[in-house]
């Protein structure tokens, strides 16, 4: 029931994000600074209070790391398999992405931080790592080999090792390998920071969901649907099982491979020619639909 109550309440905070869009209150200046505190102060926190006092071997296997790149690699060949016959490549090339590209940021890191214990969130931290240094590239080359759009899988490299939340996962994990140790006034004033990305967050993704217009592709989206918060869970579930991965790998795996379909794809189609009507929609009902199975995920796990 605590899981629900939980549950319950992350949905409430997504509904109110968007009806403070709705209302005028979070415009789109003030969701942008909402969205940089999340971005650049409470996250950051989070992942270094939940690595900098563990090695980088403790938590980063040989397992987690193919087993990660199967499970999005997986999910990404199906993804093409089911949508390749799809007549226009805007749309095409914008459900292959979003049947496999995660909000592990926003909503599954914090997400499992107010759930599991630190060894779980730790771990969850480093899949964050992994999974966005494979998806984004994997994304960017997507839509500019199908929709033929000019950018770069080297642009977006240069962007990521610039990103506040890799670059303080590799300072957390330096720290804890090196076994330095911080005065618990930075740890605990961090620590507080970490409890605030949950919330915030989830204000910033509710009031980034829009639904743009009534008529829907029903078999495009409904696959989009399907594969993102029902195959590639499952997907994970048999590749970790086979890997015969620890609990709490296995726990913090499984729980961030099913979020529901990342807020940024939304942005990548509207910059790299993809359907960005399509993309919102399938952002909004792959985030709706994830409140059920991610209760359904986490009661299988706990």
């Amino acid at each position: 029931m605590d899981v629900l109550g939980r549950l319950l309440g992350l949905l409430a905070l997504l509904l109110i994000g968007t009806g403070l869009r709705t209302s005028g209150i979070l415009d789109e200046s003030r969701t942008q600074r909402l969205n940089d505190v999340a971005y650049y102060v409470a996250l950051p926190a989070l992942i270094f209070v939940s690595t900098y006092d563990r090695a980088i071997d403790e938590l980063l296997t040989p397992a987690l790391f193919l087993g990660l790149l199967a499970v999005v690699f997986g999910t990404a060949g199906l993804a093409w398999v089911v949508h390749r016959s799809r007549p226009a490549s805007g749309r095409q090339s914008v459900a292959i992405v979003q049947s496999y590209h995660s909000n592990i940021g926003y909503l599954g890191l914090p997400l499992v931080a107010a759930t599991f214990d630190a060894q779980v969130t730790a771990i969850a931290s480093v899949v964050l790592g992994v999974v966005s240094l494979t998806q984004v590239p994997l994304t960017v080359l997507v839509l500019t080999t199908i929709n033929g759009a000019d950018a770069t899988v080297g642009s977006e490299l240069g962007r990521l090792a610039r990103n506040p939340v890799l670059v303080t996962l590799l300072a957390g994990l330096t720290v804890g390998s090196l076994g330095l140790s911080l005065p618990a006034v930075v740890t605990g004033g961090l620590d507080v920071l970490g409890t605030l990305a949950l919330p915030i967050a989830l204000l910033c993704v509710g009031a980034s969901l829009q639904l743009d217009r009534p008529d829907v592709d029903v078999g495009a989206t409904g696959s989009v649907v399907a594969l993102k918060i029902a195959l590639m869970p499952a997907l994970g579930w048999l590749v970790f099982s086979l890997l015969s991965v620890d609990a709490a790998t296995f726990t913090a795996t499984i729980v961030m491979l099913g979020t529901p379909t990342a807020v940024s794809t939304y942005v990548f189609a509207n910059e790299l020619g993809g359907d960005e009507t399509f993309a919102s929609l399938n952002v909004f009902l792959t985030t709706l639909a994830s409140v059920a199975s991610l209760f359904v995920l986490i009661q299988a796990v706990s």
